[in-house]
């Protein structure tokens, strides 16, 4: 048993895998702690807040949308022509991706800051939680464009044999955040108590350092250089590329994302209760998911480096290899979920409708993670890695458009199904596309080399 241990220690796969998955996994975790941390201090203030900027914060996820789909598509490349040894390939195809995010955070922080309470419309009809929640969104408005600009840098960096390097930054901005959130939240230290608008002010700071360490990380490795003149002169052939990959990658997120926000919908016209449970869930299966967030960017990198490098048979291999894994992984995290379910209903004390809903919602959420970390794993990691990313996007119409859209809101406000059951109805995407994901990868298309050859 010991001499196993001591191989797979030493296999090169577990070695890469641990490199790239922990600094991802910690970034992850940490980046969830801040939503965590903002639940836990504005419930103290009342259940209103916390509800509120939970639906505001779906503006931010809809933004993220954008950027993740940016930069799968700048990971596809990167990985790929960094697997290859080619940097300066690589300095070409990043003011692409890097105007493309120009151009959504400035649309999204301009909208937050002159249109605050129509997008809280979007998501409630509840007149105290369209306030607070246009209150949040004007004042965290800036970040938007800031955290934009900084997720190129950031994926230059873990696509670059500097994940942990990006892990540290990010983890530094959430710390930051969290001190600042309870200062400017509850006013210590002589700050006015700002309550909301505190928790966004705070993120905006954390956003402005987060960027300016970013940029002084990437001068200083001088490994690669995102070139701002690129914005102006691209090279129009891996430009080409870029977008070729990336707008199926896009749309996928796209796909995926506005469909989840209108399970926010569905929730956030059914009481506060179920709003409420349905926040301190997400925020719960962003804590216990960070392993699998974690494989899954390891996955896209280990993948594309091999693939770039031309080991097309080694990188077959992995992805079987990092497929199991996956099931392991969600598996075990949402058997840890659910073990600690009742742990997590006691210390949010809320009332017994809310924490009847989060009690179902726990469970149901750790059942569902091990489909979660296979789809991610092979969905966002493997077949993107070999620029295999239009499927994503068809796996999310068939299963989140064609079954839990419709279905949900039919169940919701047709035939009035409890919250509970409704809940489970929109999140059951996971299952219904397993079997579709699976065959796909049988067919093994993604095993690919995309870079441009001598």
């Amino acid at each position: 048993m010991r001499k196993r241990c001591t191989s797979r220690i030493r296999d090169p796969f577990y070695q890469q895998l641990t490199a790239l998955v922990i600094p991802i996994m910690i970034q992850s975790f940490m980046l969830a702690l801040v939503s965590a941390t903002d639940a836990a201090m504005l419930g103290l203030l009342n259940q209103e807040s916390l509800s509120a900027v939970s639906l505001a914060g779906q503006v931010q996820f809809v933004l993220n949308l954008f950027v993740t789909g940016i930069a799968a598509g700048t990971g596809i490349l990167a990985a790929q022509y960094w697997g290859k040894g080619e940097p300066g390939s690589m300095e070409r195809v990043i003011p692409t991706a890097l105007r493309a995010n120009l151009l959504c955070g400035a649309l999204f922080t301009l909208s937050a800051f002159f249109a605050p309470r129509f997008l809280m419309l979007i998501f409630t009809d509840e007149p105290a939680l369209i306030e607070l929640g246009g209150a949040y969104l004007r004042a965290v408005s800036p970040s938007y464009l800031l955290c934009a600009i900084s997720q190129i840098y950031l994926i230059v960096l873990k696509n670059t044999g500097a994940a942990a390097v990006s892990s540290r930054i990010s983890s530094f901005a959430v710390v930051l955040n969290i001190v600042l959130n309870a200062i400017l939240i509850f006013g210590l230290l002589g700050f006015p108590a700002l309550g909301v608008r505190g928790a966004a002010y705070a993120t905006a700071i954390a956003r402005v350092v987060e960027l300016a360490w970013s940029v002084w990380a990437i001068r200083r490795r001088n490994v690669v250089r995102v070139r701002w003149s690129g914005l102006v002169r691209r090279d129009v052939v891996l430009s080409g590329d870029f977008w070729k990959y990336t707008s199926p990658a896009l749309a996928a997120s796209m796909v995926w994302g506005i469909a989840f926000t209108l399970y926010s919908v569905i929730m956030g016209h059914m009481g506060t209760d179920a709003v409420t449970a349905n926040s301190i869930v997400s925020i719960a299966k962003s804590l216990f998911s960070c392993l699998i967030r974690g494989l899954g960017g390891g996955t896209g990198i280990m993948v594309g480096n091999l693939l770039g490098a031309g080991k097309l048979e080694k990188a077959r291999e992995y992805g079987g290899r990092l497929t199991r894994l996956a099931i392991l992984v969600g598996s075990a995290s949402g058997g840890l979920l659910m073990v600690l379910s009742p742990l997590i209903v006691r210390m949010i004390g809320y009332g017994e409708t809310a924490s009847y809903y989060l009690q179902g919602m726990l469970l149901f959420c750790g059942v569902n993670m091990a489909f979660q970390a296979v789809n991610h794993v092979v969905l966002d990691g493997i077949f993107c890695a070999g620029g295999d990313s239009k499927f994503d996007m068809v796996g999310n119409l068939g299963a989140m458009w064609c079954f839990a859209v419709p279905v949900g809101f039919l169940a919701a406000f047709w035939l009035k199904v409890p919250p509970l059951a409704v809940y489970c109805i929109v999140n059951m995407d996971e299952i219904v596309k397993m079997p579709a994901v699976y065959l796909h990868y049988k067919k093994y298309i993604w095993v690919r080399n995309i870079t441009r050859q001598d």
